[in-house]
């Protein structure tokens, strides 16, 4: 089942296109990796999915609802959230309340207190930071701080996860361990459309993945066909 679809997503930002006519679509279960050279529109994209920009034209549907013109906040309610390319936390607050705001507020229903407490404790020994639970979140490590926006993001309950550059500026280790979470998350039952420059990650977690350059889809297939493809390694990958 398509639990993501897009039919001719565009995005102009004055008379620069940053998306023209992409079609994509994400199933049910699936990881599927979104790659590019800088520039190419792949945020441009996470943010016209998850309602944080409005598109010019075409249609985005989760779940075979039409999710085009909702507002951030009404698409994680129902049921897709995301994390960010430059991570965006509540830094002066405990590691431990961040992740209790995606369990109190990104939900269609609300739970009680003790409830959304509970499963923020759940959530942090899921990321490995239970040790760090009080500590202001600016005082953590990027890599620790990546981890909260994943695990505020798992707190709103959602199908389908929206993961942006999770790997940028971690050393190999902790890409090592990031990827082992990526697919811990989908062993939860959680959809997962990541976007990554780090190619060992892409090629070894992703069932699938779309290549978009100057804003349009130039390829879509297995990480082989994808890391075979003339045109992919002609404006990306390189020989």
């Amino acid at each position: 089942m398509r639990i993501l679809e897009g039919e001719k997503v565009t995005k102009s930002f004055g008379g620069l296109a940053a998306l023209s006519n992409v079609d994509f679509n994400v199933e049910q279960g699936e990881i599927v990796g979104l790659i590019g050279p800088n520039g190419a529109g792949k945020t441009t994209l996470f943010n016209l999915i998850s309602g944080a920009l409005p598109l010019k034209s075409g249609v985005i549907s989760f779940k075979g609802e039409k999710i085009t013109g909702l507002k951030p906040h009404q698409i994680c309610r129902k049921g897709l959230a995301r994390t960010f390319q430059s991570v965006k936390v509540f830094g002066n607050m405990p590691v431990f309340q961040n992740v209790m705001l995606g369990a109190l507020f990104g939900r269609l229903t609300a739970i009680p207190s003790a409830e959304a407490t509970k499963e923020a404790a759940e959530l942090l020994k899921f990321v490995g930071l239970s040790a760090v639970s009080a500590t202001p979140v600016k005082d953590l490590t990027l890599v620790n701080q990546k981890r909260v926006e994943v695990a505020r993001a798992l707190a709103t309950k959602p199908e389908l996860l929206l993961l942006d550059e999770l790997m940028a500026g971690l050393n190999q280790t902790e890409v090592a361990e990031s990827m082992e979470l990526v697919t811990a998350i989908r062993e939860k039952g959680i959809t997962i459309f990541m976007i990554e420059h780090v190619m060992r990650a892409i090629m070894n977690v992703c069932d699938r993945i779309m290549v978009l350059h100057h804003g349009e889809k130039i390829a879509d297939g297995t990480p082989k066909e994808v890391a075979t493809s003339k045109k992919v390694i002609e404006v990306y990958l390189g020989e």
